[in-house]
């Protein structure tokens, strides 16, 4: 529970937060999560650099590969000092028509300039995000430009590393559950966070798990097609 401007109340630092280790033996218990994890192993859910690395590489990454992601990304840190990731203020000071020649749309590049702002002038208070709740993180991170719930989610999930973070706007994740609970349709925000309730304090495992059921029903579709004869070959 979180105090007006952002601190934490003091009853809430004596909850107790799930580590990997719990959240693995819950699942474990659950019929459809335990052959995933024996499938899969540990989730890669770890921390991934600074928060404002963390989120210009989130949207860097919009709606691109992650082969374009990381080449884009690697061009705009070639841009400054030593080839090392820059501080909100350089990239203020960084000309738009440098970043848009590393390969960034205009968009992103004003994206990127919004959120260096941000940081910059303490509008996004980032030192404090890890005390912060994750609900009051979505409010306080898509103040800016290009930065979604998404994107939030993402950050929650693999900076922040929260335990909780149910992203039921990711296609990945309906699918996921249309897969592993066997639906007829892809199920939409409240029906999945119906089905999530046995594990819902454990939602980020879990959601590492069905990614991994929503890559598999993409390859056995790919698979299949490619094993359909061509209308050629037909008679």
């Amino acid at each position: 529970m979180l105090h007006p401007f952002g601190k934490v109340l003091p009853w809430a630092l004596s909850m107790k937060v799930p580590t990997l280790r719990t959240s693995l033996n819950l699942l474990r218990k659950n019929h459809r999560f335990a052959p995933l994890i024996k499938k899969h192993g540990m989730p890669d859910i770890t921390r991934k650099g600074k928060p404002f690395q963390a989120l210009v590489r989130a949207i860097i990454g919009q709606q691109v590969s992650g082969a374009a992601a990381r080449s884009v990304f690697a061009k705009f840190i070639g841009l400054f000092p030593k080839g090392k990731f820059p501080t909100p203020e350089m990239v203020r000071a960084m000309p738009l028509e440098k970043m848009r020649a590393a390969g960034l749309s205009g968009q992103k590049a004003s994206y990127i300039k919004d959120l260096a702002e941000k940081f910059s002038d303490g509008t996004i208070k980032h030192r404090s995000l890890h005390r912060m709740e994750s609900a009051a993180i979505v409010e306080h991170l898509t103040r800016v430009k290009g930065v979604g719930v998404w994107t939030v989610h993402m950050f929650l999930i693999f900076t922040l590393n929260r335990p909780d973070v149910l992203p039921t706007g990711d296609l990945g994740i309906r699918k996921g559950f249309q897969k592993l609970y066997r639906l007829k349709d892809l199920p939409d925000h409240a029906q999945m966070e119906r089905l999530a309730l046995p594990w819902r304090a454990h939602a980020s495992t879990a959601s590492w798990y069905l990614w991994r059921v929503a890559d598999e029903a993409k390859t056995t579709r790919k698979f299949t097609r490619s094993a359909r004869p061509s209308r050629s070959l037909k008679r």
